[in-house]
């Protein structure tokens, strides 16, 4: 019996780099949101920081929640 096009593990093959394609878009969007929250967290003097309850040092900790929060993975 001759092989043809639906024997082949396309549909597997496509699935997967649809999923990797969802998760470098994820990753790109973290990142971006992540990079923004640095920056805009960094501009607050250290008066407003101390206000939302952070110091300098927590900046990076605070930028990466965010992240996470704002694009779950899945």
């Amino acid at each position: 019996m001759p092989r043809t096009f639906e024997d082949h593990n396309f549909p597997t093959l496509y699935g997967r780099f649809a999923a990797l394609r969802g998760d470098l878009a994820a990753s790109t969007e973290r990142r971006c949101i992540y990079r923004r929250t640095v920056a805009e967290l960094s501009r607050l003097s250290d008066r407003d920081l101390a206000d939302l309850g952070c110091d300098r040092e927590g900046i990076v900790q605070m930028a990466r929640d965010a992240a996470r929060r704002a694009v779950p993975r899945a």
